[in-house]
């Protein structure tokens, strides 16, 4: 039996970036440094929920992060955050603090790519 070949995550979408670049035209900077602080921000307040047992506010923040990161293009940060959404949903915050060290980790890689493509 072939295994079957596993495929490579995409941390960025670049096709929206350039969409969005040329919309935003010189804001793009400023739209990129928006997000990056955002999102620090966001992950601040998701692990400030650990060991609350409170999760609609876990729910909603990942739901909203979620959003964010699609709209920049930020695909598997926005399936991390989907997935930790689901499972607040189920009422499974098991391994929360994992689930945000995975984030906070994806987070970082997109910071560092949309910071080189800025460059």
């Amino acid at each position: 039996m072939v295994p079957t070949p596993v495929s490579p995550v995409q941390h960025l979408d670049y096709d929206a970036l350039n969409s969005l670049k040329d919309v935003m035209e010189g804001e793009f900077g400023f739209l990129i440094d928006t997000f990056i602080q955002d999102s620090a921000d966001r992950l601040d307040k998701l692990y400030a929920l650990i060991g609350t047992d409170n999760v609609d506010a876990v729910r909603r923040a990942a739901h909203s992060f979620k959003g964010s990161c699609s709209n920049l293009g930020a695909l598997h940060l926005a399936n991390l955050c989907a997935a930790l959404e689901r499972k607040a949903r189920e009422n499974d915050l098991g391994n929360l603090g994992e689930d945000l060290a995975d984030i906070e980790s994806e987070f970082l890689v997109v910071k560092q790519r949309m910071l080189a493509y800025l460059a």
